[in-house]
């Protein structure tokens, strides 16, 4: 009987995009309103743009220098947001690359997942005051503390069933948080699983990396968690996202590859990014299918292309 690893009957390669600016570091992507695919470069302090049809990109430097862009969402005002960790802000950037800044109440916060809430208002973590806060489309903040477990280190955010849900890096939890502010936690079976990116699911999971447990985690409606580890030990799980067909893809940044698992658990195959070290960190999908993940340290965008 032939290994997950070969029965997948398709040719999987992945190319690469070369951003301009040196040291880039590029760290969350997501498509916005404009189909391009937008992106963090936390080493340069700016926001990128790459055309996936022309394969061109775009920057736009931040107000502050320094300021540690790390993640970053569409919102429901078509404008992107995203969180300054160093500078302590949430940004604002439209399509055509204005730039507003809004500062976070709390000093040090380390603001890091962001994502677009069920009330229409932007959600993010703050890792470094273990809370989650979200910013409404006129720049008004609140933060979010109780019910979350001392030092948690909230992480990744994901949003289903009218709630927002997130990764408690250091907690080795499943947080689940309404937009009333109240707060329910789960725990995950593996001991120090330090889990990271999260991912929602059409059949209504959400999936989460496990970067030092090696594996895919699972948790369903009911919070019931199950763990779905990879082949390549200590591949050091970064990010997941659904693709076509509901399968996950993940990035294996210790093991230089892209991962595809199916939604049952079985590994489908696994897929050497070009570059060496490359730092594989975050993966998403277009609404056409089309994948792109960041190599933080080759300072590049790679696409996943499949036929």
């Amino acid at each position: 009987m032939k290994s997950p690893l070969t029965m997948t009957p398709r040719t999987v390669t992945i190319r690469e995009h070369k951003i301009p600016s040196a040291g880039s570091k590029p760290y969350i992507a997501v498509e916005g309103p404009d189909g391009a695919l937008w992106f963090c470069e936390s080493g340069a302090s700016k926001i990128g743009r790459l055309d996936p049809d022309r394969g061109t990109f775009s920057e736009f430097a931040l107000p502050t220098a320094n300021a540690t862009p790390i993640g970053i969402a569409a919102g429901a005002d078509g404008n992107l947001w995203f969180a300054e960790k160093s500078a302590n802000k949430i940004g604002r950037i439209a399509p055509r690359g204005d730039i507003v800044e809004f500062p976070l109440p709390t000093p040090h916060a380390g603001a890091d997942g962001i994502v677009l809430g069920p009330d229409g208002n932007i959600w993010f973590s703050e890792s470094d005051a273990n809370r989650i806060a979200k910013i409404t489309p006129d720049g008004r903040i609140a933060e979010y503390g109780d019910g979350i477990s001392p030092g948690a280190k909230p992480l990744s955010i994901a949003v289903r069933d009218g709630a927002l849900w997130f990764s408690e890096a250091a907690g080795n939890r499943i947080g689940r948080i309404t937009v009333d502010g109240i707060v329910t936690e789960f725990p995950i079976p593996s001991h120090d699983s330090q889990p990271r990116a999260m991912a929602s699911h059409p059949d209504g999971s959400i999936w989460f990396v496990e970067t030092s447990t090696n594996a895919l985690g699972r948790i369903d409606r009911a919070g019931r968690i199950s763990e779905h580890p990879v082949p390549t030990p200590n591949a050091s799980l970064r990010g997941v996202t659904v693709g076509a067909g509901g399968e996950l893809w993940y990035t294996a940044n210790a093991a230089n590859t892209i991962g595809c698992m199916a939604p049952d658990g079985t590994v489908r195959g696994e897929y050497a990014i070009p570059t060496p070290n490359s730092g594989a960190r975050c993966i998403t999908a277009l609404a056409d299918g089309r994948l792109f993940f960041t190599q933080y340290d080759a300072g590049s965008i790679g696409e996943v292309v499949i036929r």
